[in-house]
């Protein structure tokens, strides 16, 4: 073990980790920043309360990362290992349903008591493991292009999570589950007329499923404040004091930062004109404190680590590597758009938090997972080109 850590030790990607700690590091600042007055006039809480807990979580989350980052990521294909990921994943999106607690319009929170946990969290870093390690061995096997033996089991393990993971319902961890899990897939190295089929039946799947549900429980899925979202999403300013009213009120703090802000901790919309401005929506807050340089630190990150995860992806001869970092990548790209997309009203409004800046303790500490992960692909990466 000592030679194993001495020998990747050598080749540790500093630039992925430099920037992971600098955009954890400025997420707490800014949490600080725009939970101050919410967490004071809504909560009655201390105003560095939400401060407090999230450094409590990188505490919790830094270990993880280099856990996964010194871990043989080969060891990912293992059966063993592969069923306990499905286990844990469905244990979690299961008792969800029974024990668990709304949160954000969705019933998608776990209470341990000493903390509260997300499963669909775990779920979108659990089906990146759990599929790349999948195909990896039909790959060692030469079977990944067989559809019954290959590609039906994990397609189906797939559209159980999706399954689940709607009932609560989270449609915004759907859509980043399923687009990740079909971009896992697609670096797999199956054969792309494949794929396609692939793609269509986890896509005909998932809507069989849902069909059912969305007809018979209208009133549990088509909730007033989803309805809301939808209507606010064509026209915010039609509700801006009801359901458009998240919406607009980002519009005006973006719209207030301009090109260097109005200074750190200078926000107005954050005094309670915009809800959880700790949450989905700290983007905001960033522009109308820091400005167009805030917001591009922020984009600058983010952009570098997928670009980075999509460039080991490419060039990793190890299918198992290639997965593992094409997911990671796609998983870290796909949310920030859709975190953006909302706030920014491309897409309708999902809840989904921005990686590693938004407040969230198992969201920070999965996306620590997935870092530490990518980290051990890309020392393994860097030791293969040197063998060459």
């Amino acid at each position: 073990m000592k030679q194993y850590i001495k020998r990747y030790a050598k080749h540790f990607d500093y630039p992925l980790f430099f920037t992971y700690i600098a955009l954890a590091l400025f997420g707490l600042v800014m949490i600080y920043s725009a939970s101050m007055a919410w967490s004071v006039n809504y909560y009655g809480w201390e105003p560095d309360h939400f401060y407090k807990q999230q450094m409590i979580n990188l505490l919790l989350a830094f270990p993880v990362f280099l856990v996964a980052a010194i871990f043989p990521y080969k060891h990912f294909q293992r059966i063993g290992f592969l069923k306990l990921i499905v286990a844990v994943i469905f244990i979690g999106l299961i008792l969800v349903h029974f024990i668990g607690y709304a949160g954000g319009g969705a019933k998608s929170w776990i209470n341990l008591g000493f903390a509260s946990i997300q499963p669909s969290e775990i779920a979108k870093v659990g089906i990146i493991l759990y599929l790349a390690g999948v195909f990896a061995n039909k790959n060692k096997k030469g079977s990944i292009n067989n559809f019954n033996q290959s590609i039906a089991p994990p397609v189906v393990v797939l559209t159980g999570v999706l399954f689940f993971v709607f009932l609560e319902p989270d449609l915004g961890s759907m859509l980043i589950i399923g687009a990740v899990g079909l971009c896992v897939m697609l670096a797999s190295g199956i054969r792309f007329k494949l794929y396609l089929k692939l793609a269509s039946i986890v896509i005909a799947g998932a809507a069989l499923f849902i069909l059912p549900v969305v007809l018979f429980a209208q009133d549990v899925i088509f909730t007033e404040k989803r309805l809301g979202r939808l209507e606010a999403f064509f026209n915010p300013f039609s509700d801006e004091l009801g359901f458009g009213m998240q919406i607009v009120n980002g519009y005006l703090a973006i719209g207030s930062g301009g090109l260097s802000g109005l200074g750190l901790g200078q926000s107005i919309q954050k005094l309670g004109y915009l809800p959880e401005p700790h949450t989905d929506f700290i983007m905001s807050v960033i522009a109308e404190e820091l400005g167009i340089f805030g917001v591009l630190f922020v984009l600058g990150g983010l952009c570098f680590i997928v670009l980075r995860g999509l460039t080991i992806a490419m060039t990793a001869k190890d299918p198992l590597a290639r997965m593992l970092a094409a997911g990671v990548a796609s998983m870290v790209g796909i949310q920030t758009f859709v975190n953006l997309g909302g706030l920014t009203g491309l897409i309708p409004l999902t809840g989904v938090t921005l990686p590693f800046i938004s407040y969230g303790g198992t969201s920070v500490i999965l996306l620590s997972l997935a870092m530490g992960v990518l980290m051990n692909v890309s020392m393994f990466h860097k030791v293969e080109k040197m063998k060459k």
